[in-house]
């Protein structure tokens, strides 16, 4: 998996995935093996780790998806991407962006995670 956008999507699929067997194989695919990920409330880094962080939020928030909100840029080996949490009757629970690191494979080295919107500008 060389593509960017397939490797989000296999990542985003990561967090929906409840079967823990079939959500191990999509880490697989999308995540080096010493992958991280950070956000303001979590972090995580390998496969095992990984799949359980998932595990963990997928409890706080049963029958929560997530999805891709906006196209993949990619450049140099970096990514960006926004997200949205949405709620069993669709409604957006969390909105963000998160800024990625591939590794030469193509798979993920990196995922740093922010919630909400950029914060504005301080008055001066």
């Amino acid at each position: 998996m060389g593509d960017a956008t397939t490797i989000v999507d296999t990542y985003l699929a990561m967090w929906n995935e409840t079967d823990p067997k079939r959500r191990a194989r999509l880490i697989e695919q999308a995540w080096a093996g010493d992958g991280r990920y950070v956000d303001p409330m979590l972090e995580a880094e390998g496969h095992d780790a990984l799949g359980e962080m998932v595990a963990g939020v997928q409890a706080k928030f049963p029958g929560h998806r997530f999805r891709r909100r906006s196209g993949v840029d990619a450049h140099h080996g970096q990514l960006r991407f926004a997200w949205d949490l949405m709620s069993p009757d669709g409604a957006v629970v969390v909105a963000g962006i998160d800024v990625g690191e591939l590794a030469a494979d193509g798979r993920l080295v990196r995922i740093t995670g922010f919630f909400g919107e950029v914060p504005a500008l301080a008055a001066a």
